[in-house]
């Protein structure tokens, strides 16, 4: 199913959109990593992945996987669900599982659409500073630029793999300092855009 969902996708995008990819080379080819990217509609976990040699284990909301058979799409695709505004232990468990089996696993930080005004405003979700710490893996920013309207010029942007290393390895990090760790992802994806305009 996968191999086919790529294949319509490449075909779809191709013919209804300009998609620019760039730096694509920044996602490695092999190992665990976590690809955190902005978040403006449902085609942005498609435009992100249709051009990547590896696949994208993404990280989606539960109600998208409340009608069967787009939880049955879903879950063949490789996404896993997590409930919004809870500490969901079930999703972290999942993320963790697919990071020590080596796969590459996405996670829009914000867990819902914004406004790239308000990126300063909007409160980050601690989950990503969390699992990339935990689990020793590199965060590779990347961002999706664009109208979204059919027959325009999209951009997807990739940029440098980075660790988030916790100093103080006997102390937990704080809840200021995972807001401001959070807060320096979504500046980092958001900055992808305005260097390559």
């Amino acid at each position: 199913m996968r191999r086919a969902a790529r294949i319509i996708t490449s075909i779809v995008f191709k013919l209804l959109f300009r998609v620019d990819v760039i730096n694509p080379e920044k996602v490695p080819q092999e190992g665990p990593a976590l690809l955190c990217a902005n978040h403006n509609t449902l085609l942005d976990m498609f435009f992100l992945g249709f051009r990547l040699k590896r696949w994208i284990h993404w990280m989606a909301k539960e109600e998208l996987f409340r009608n069967p058979v787009a939880a049955y799409v879903l879950k063949k695709l490789g996404a896993f669900s997590v409930k919004r505004g809870t500490g969901d232990v079930s999703s972290i468990k999942s993320a963790y599982k697919l990071l020590e089996e080596n796969k590459l696993v996405g996670i829009f930080p914000h867990g819902t659409r914004i406004d790239p005004s308000n990126i300063e405003t909007v409160r980050v979700k601690p989950g990503a500073v969390m699992i990339a710490v935990n689990a020793g893996v590199p965060i590779i920013p990347a961002t999706v630029c664009g109208s979204y309207k059919l027959f325009s010029r999209m951009k997807v942007i990739f940029g440098d793999p980075f660790y988030i290393e916790n100093k103080d390895k006997d102390k937990k990090l704080s809840k200021q300092e995972m807001s401001e760790l959070s807060k320096d992802i979504i500046r980092r994806v958001y900055s992808l855009s305005e260097a390559y305009r």
